[in-house]
């Protein structure tokens, strides 16, 4: 009984945390809104997106008295697309508050359809991508495969980050990350091993080089300590760390929304919540084969010019399988996102594209 009316205590204690917090950005609105049309906010200047969060954002000053001076702000046009990364027109207000007016253009957005068929952006103007693994919880290399996808697809470089490295010598997947990073190279991406840890002396130095003067993003499924590798390179970030769950092994979410981080050799991380799936079903098999450098390479080698790729014959893809020019793990996952996307679209998925 005791613990009954704890968790209702609990409950209604975060529904008045939850409606103090709204009340609060509610009036801040209303205050920024009166602050327009009386004509009290400063002239246009450029600003930096850090963060959102629902219909509020983080803005950096980029020029100035103010620069580096981080503002909270609403936006006056539609600001569903607006996110982490990318560059504002704003106008400022009084207590460090202001105004989004309009949004530049992106050299990059990395974007995801969600289960209700709208495409939403997740960072901009990004030219990296970190993909974090970890020898626990389990690497799960067809996720690692769509990253790698998005990341070709948006011409950004892509870097396999493994974390955790000093559980290697421990690890009964051993061999197998080993092999898995090794298919990785043999493509020629990018890969290094790093220690990031609140328990021991951390081991960045084959990272750090790779994310001076470049906008990285940190991504990969929830456990993997992509909070503790921006707590090591950033102390003053802060990021909460949550321990691996001890029934599954898998990690907890501990970010909900994007943030962008700036780096002392210069340079900017992007932190991106931890998800479990990351799909794919907004592109077309086209761009899926684009996403699959190997077979990007034979695609146009087929007897066929719409060849699938499953029992033609003379299909270059197919004979490359065979002959270990692609591995059939990669082709493997390949199909598995392929029949992934047509399974999403037959059943009348409709994207929605909220980036422009």
């Amino acid at each position: 009984m005791g613990d009954r009316k704890l968790n209702r205590r609990q409950t209604w204690r975060a529904e008045k945390i939850k409606q103090a917090k709204s009340e609060r950005a509610n009036k801040k609105e209303r205050d920024l809104t009166r602050q327009v049309q009386s004509g009290e906010l400063s002239s246009e200047q450029l600003g930096l997106v850090i963060c959102r969060y629902s219909k509020h954002f983080e803005v950096e000053a980029l020029e100035g008295e103010d620069s580096g001076v981080i503002h909270q702000c609403v936006a006056r046009a539609s600001s569903r697309s607006i996110v982490a990364g990318d560059k504002v027109v704003w106008r400022s207000g009084s207590d460090k508050t202001g105004v989004i007016e309009s949004r530049h253009e992106r050299i990059s957005i990395l974007e995801r359809p969600d289960n209700f068929g709208r495409l939403k952006p997740v960072a901009a103007n990004i030219d990296q991508m970190l993909i974090v693994i970890a020898c626990e919880p389990s690497p799960q290399p067809n996720l690692i495969d769509r990253y790698l996808v998005a990341a070709e697809l948006m011409n950004v470089r892509p870097i396999i980050v493994l974390n955790k490295a000093d559980l290697l010598p421990t690890s009964t997947e051993k061999e197998a990350i080993a092999t898995l990073l090794d298919e990785y190279k043999q493509l020629s991406y990018e890969t290094v091993q790093i220690i990031s840890s609140r328990h021991q002396e951390p081991q960045l130095k084959s990272l750090v080089d790779l994310i001076s003067q470049r906008t990285s993003i940190v991504v990969g499924q929830s456990g993997v300590g992509k909070s503790s590798l921006i707590n090591t390179l950033l102390p003053e970030a802060n990021l909460e760390i949550g321990d691996l769950s001890k029934l599954t092994r898998e990690g907890t979410h501990t970010t909900t929304q994007a943030k962008l981080f700036h780096l002392p050799q210069g340079g900017q991380l992007v932190d991106s919540p931890g998800i479990r799936d990351f799909s794919l079903w907004h592109i077309d098999t086209q761009q899926l084969q684009l996403g699959f450098l190997e077979i990007a390479n034979l695609s146009g080698q087929c007897r066929f010019r719409d060849c699938k790729h499953e029992n033609e014959p003379n299909c270059a893809i197919l004979n490359g399988v065979s002959e270990g020019k692609i591995s059939q793990r990669r082709f493997t996952s390949y199909v598995r996102i392929k029949d992934a996307i047509a399974e999403q679209q037959s059943r009348g998925f409709a994207v929605h594209d909220e980036s422009q």
